[in-house]
């Protein structure tokens, strides 16, 4: 069972990392205001619709630790590069055809974006 105390607390952590007002956080799940009013005051225990809610909009948010307060927040922002760790070994295993660079057009061109997609349907662009 969801202690109301914890998960107000929880919920206002959430609020605070992404820099909402009680208004603003409604607006960002599709909620109303008085919902969110009403679980901040302890008046009101989550519904599974909710949670479930601020779980999709925020990928930082493990559903775990909204529900139980155990695990860890927030999780790796979707902004922040992950760390990688390269070995030398398989780079040396890449053809070097592989890293052949060809001029398009005969004029010299620079990279604006990258985007890398994920099986999960997710994605993460970077931009020069």
């Amino acid at each position: 069972m969801v202690n109301s105390e914890d998960f107000t607390k929880r919920l206002e952590k959430i609020m605070d990392f992404y820099g909402l007002s009680a208004t603003a956080f409604s607006e960002a799940i599709d909620f109303n205001r008085s919902t969110i009013s009403h679980l901040l005051s302890g008046r009101n225990k989550p519904s599974l619709e909710f949670v479930m809610q601020v779980v999709q909009k925020f990928p930082e948010v493990e559903l775990y630790w909204l529900l139980n307060g155990k695990g860890s927040f927030p999780t790796q922002k979707e902004n922040e590069e992950p760390v990688v760790d390269i070995k030398k070994s398989s780079i040396s295993n890449i053809p070097k055809e592989a890293f052949r660079e060809e001029s398009i057009s005969g004029k010299e061109t620079e990279i604006d974006k990258i985007v890398i997609f994920y099986k999960d349907g997710s994605f993460k662009a970077y931009e020069n």
